[in-house]
């Protein structure tokens, strides 16, 4: 049995055929934990996993990048952001759905700052305090943790931040997940002691700086789940059509040549290890 971590069967790539997507993953044995950015796309990932009586769950948070208004241009997709705050009364009335299993995806994105630096502190400040007030939620609600992480080119600012907030609001000991991690292996380091679970995706089939393969070796089997982030990062070798969840098949072929592994192995680690997150 196969888990997709982390999915957006939920954004607007598949509008037209959300239900199909997913049933199309469960009839492949993978199951999927849909993720939210903001009220409607986390309203949308609770709706959907209603409609299936096992293997589709949600997860319900608001992302960094909205917490700002902004314009996101990239190989997959282009739109504009919409600032949001973190509207406690409405998440806690989601957070009592039973398919809802975590809080996020919610952390730091210091990728997409705007030209005028006048602005980035200000910036910065704000996500900080969005991403604590979503920790102590998933705290009080007894929901896993999902992050998101992307610091600027060059810059290991966001990671230090990051580490900053783990420490003051004493996130050791939460259920905890960093997704699509992709920098340097210090930091994978520091999220380990933290006990914290550390999710791969489609970018080690595509890697070619050898980073990814480095950081799938360093992490312990027992701390790893898998995902695809879909509809973004279409795992080798479908590069260039529309990710899906049943894809996250490639990531755990990848990530058993990697560590010289029965892919049997990854499968039933990683499903075990989002049972244990999750705890669904």
């Amino acid at each position: 049995m196969l888990i997709d971590t982390h999915a957006h069967v939920n954004f607007r790539a598949y509008k037209d055929d959300a239900k199909e997507v997913l049933q199309r993953s469960l009839d492949a044995g993978v199951w999927v934990v849909n993720v939210g950015s903001q009220i409607d796309t986390s309203r949308q990932a609770a709706e959907l996993a209603g409609q299936f009586e096992q293997g589709v769950y949600a997860v319900i948070g608001l992302h960094p990048e909205h917490t700002h208004s902004q314009y996101v241009d990239e190989e997959e997709t282009h739109f504009k952001t919409r600032e949001e705050d973190f509207k406690e009364a409405f998440y806690s009335e989601l957070a009592s759905h039973p398919k809802v299993v975590g809080i996020g995806e919610c952390g730091l994105d210091y990728y997409r700052l705007p030209e005028d630096k006048t602005q980035h502190d200000q910036i910065k400040e704000k996500q900080i305090e969005v991403f604590k007030k979503q920790i102590r939620f998933a705290k009080a609600h007894d929901k896993a943790l999902v992050v998101h992480s992307r610091p600027e080119k060059g810059s290991d600012e966001l990671y230090h931040d990051m580490l900053q907030v783990f420490e003051e609001e004493k996130v050791e000991g939460m259920r905890v997940v960093v997704h699509s991690y992709t920098h340097e292996p210090q930091f994978l380091e520091k999220f380990l002691e933290y006990g914290a679970y550390v999710s791969f995706n489609g970018i080690i089939t595509f890697d070619k700086t050898g980073n990814m393969k480095k950081l799938v070796e360093m992490c312990p089997l027992d701390r790893m789940l898998l995902e695809t982030d879909c509809p973004y990062l279409t795992p080798v070798p479908n590069r260039g059509k529309r990710n899906e969840p049943m894809f996250v098949k490639f990531v755990a072929e990848k990530v058993a040549e990697i560590k010289s592994l029965p892919v049997k192995e990854i499968e039933d680690a990683t499903f075990n290890n989002a049972k244990n997150l999750f705890k669904f």
